[in-house]
């Protein structure tokens, strides 16, 4: 298994206004003019799973397996090229400011760590960096 770590964002909200967001999928259909279309399609969801087609990885389905209120929202494959293991974490700083997380635990053989890293790498990245701009209810912005 490897492990690939976004940078540690800072969102201007409490960390239960993310968690109640983040937590529930169904979010999605308000932010979902925001994910880049060139990468995805056929994006469906509901409150505890989502699938999507990402160019080159092809079809993956992500279901919530563990919500830890206002710290840990966990995900994990259902379908997917390759197992995935895929974690939020959240810790409040002040009151209108929390430290986000992401990471994701994949079992990738040799060859295909080799080719599939920076893009793996570069996704949770990408993610973490939308994930930091979204409006959150409750907050200061």
């Amino acid at each position: 298994m490897t492990d690939f770590t976004s940078e540690i964002k800072t969102i201007p909200y409490d960390d239960k206004s993310i968690y109640s967001m983040l937590s529930d999928l169904a979010n999605i259909e308000r932010v979902k003019d925001r994910i880049p279309q060139e990468h995805i399609k056929n994006l469906t969801f509901n409150s505890d799973s989502c699938s999507i087609e990402v160019n080159p990885i092809g079809k993956i389905h992500l279901q919530i397996v563990n919500r830890e209120p206002f710290k840990t929202i966990k995900f994990e494959t259902i379908d997917s090229p390759f197992p995935l293991l895929f974690w939020i974490q959240l810790k409040p700083v002040e009151d209108n400011s929390t430290k986000m997380k992401l990471t994701a635990r994949v079992d990738l053989n040799p060859m295909l760590k080799t080719l599939a890293s920076k893009p793996i790498q570069d996704a949770i990245d990408k993610i973490a960096e939308m994930l930091a701009v979204l409006p959150y209810e409750g907050g200061n912005n």
